[in-house]
């Protein structure tokens, strides 16, 4: 699969009078064969893309806390020595002021990237980034934005986080227009999806696994790519059962398919990366072909996105259907540190899923 053309001609870079990078690609699915690459993990297919980004484009800065360093996870590590203290800082401990910072800088044309260093801890922000961020180009009527603006936030469980490091807060944010909601499963998504973040023209809340940081390698293209925000991914083909996730739990959803393919069960496996938007059309595509879904993801079961998925595929694809749409999640309790591993849905339960699905 050949490399697309540039998609940074539009959007804030063509409104700014600012010229793309030619080298910049937009990448579907896949690394086309010939494109050169290196091994990276996550975190480091990260800071590749924040480095490009401030290589790109002069007004980009990187905050929050001791992100100046490199962060508690590493992913910013070297940036503040190649790009300078002006543009790679730390901030105070103050996640409310690290949000309205991004959005004031972001509101005068500049691109912030914002970290916040736990997801847990973006609550303090909430307000500035739903009432604030995702509402400044509606209540203006368009005339202007604070578009140049990601904010970046590890999630999800990772093995001995507890209650407040591990959470998976993303259905929040996904009843809020004028957010976009990013969620990669790995470096190449990572780097690609994180580039196309910097370069919208929307706000962006970006989770990262923070389980995957070291865990996930890949062959990663080292050139300026980016992925297509709103499209899924359709990671595997198959028959009987569409299954969806995001984030982390697709490794968890690869060894649950792989499993039920022992039990003769044929597994389509789809990556949604955006939450919003989702893409609508993929799912139900897959699930009229499949006449089965399930979704899964480490949020609670109530009030988890999965809800919204499976809400809209009983909508378009009722009458396709072969059984009821399947959610395997969280427990409905905060996240217990010593139950972790009962709490967590694992490829275990995913597996029991399926069977009854193709069983019902």
């Amino acid at each position: 699969m050949a490399l697309a053309a540039s998609l940074l001609s539009r959007g804030r870079f063509a409104a700014r009078g600012l010229v793309a990078p030619a080298h910049a690609r937009a990448l579907s699915v896949g690394v086309p064969v010939g494109v050169p690459t290196t091994r990276m993990n996550l975190f480091t297919a990260l800071n590749d893309a924040m480095r490009i980004a401030c290589e790109t484009d002069d007004s980009t800065c990187i905050f929050g806390e001791d992100v100046g360093f490199g962060g508690v996870f590493r992913c910013t590590v070297d940036l503040q020595e190649q790009f300078g203290k002006e543009r790679i800082f730390n901030t105070p401990l103050s996640e409310q002021g690290i949000a309205g910072f991004a959005i004031g800088y972001a509101a005068v044309g500049k691109t912030a990237i914002a970290e916040i260093q736990f997801a847990d801890y973006i609550f303090p922000a909430f307000d500035q980034i739903v009432n604030e961020a995702a509402k400044y180009r509606y209540r203006s009527g368009d005339l202007f934005d604070c578009g140049s603006l990601t904010f970046r936030t590890p999630y999800g469980a990772v093995g001995h986080g507890g209650h407040y490091h591990s959470q998976s807060p993303e259905a929040y944010f996904t009843q809020t227009p004028g957010l976009k909601v990013v969620m990669p499963r790995g470096p190449v998504q990572a780097k690609g999806l994180l580039l196309a973040s910097v370069r919208e023209p929307d706000p962006v809340v970006f989770f990262e696994p923070k389980a995957l940081y070291r865990a996930a390698v890949d062959e990663v293209p080292v050139e300026d790519y980016e992925i297509p925000l709103g499209v899924a991914d359709i990671m595997r083909q198959g028959s009987d059962i569409t299954v969806v996730g995001w984030g982390a739990q697709m490794r968890v959803l690869e060894n649950a398919c792989d499993m039920a393919e022992q039990h003769g069960i044929s597994c389509e496996l789809i990556d949604l990366q955006t939450l919003l938007p989702w893409d609508v059309d993929t799912v139900c595509q897959s699930v009229v072909k499949t006449g089965r879904l399930l979704v899964s993801h480490e949020a609670p079961k109530t009030g988890g996105f999965a809800g919204e998925v499976c809400s809209t595929v009983m909508e378009n694809c009722f009458l396709n259907l072969e059984a009821p749409p399947q959610r395997v999640c969280g427990y409905d309790t905060p996240f217990p540190l010593v139950f972790e591993k009962f709490y967590v849905p694992d490829a275990l339960k995913n597996l029991e899923a399926i069977k009854g699905a193709m069983d019902f």
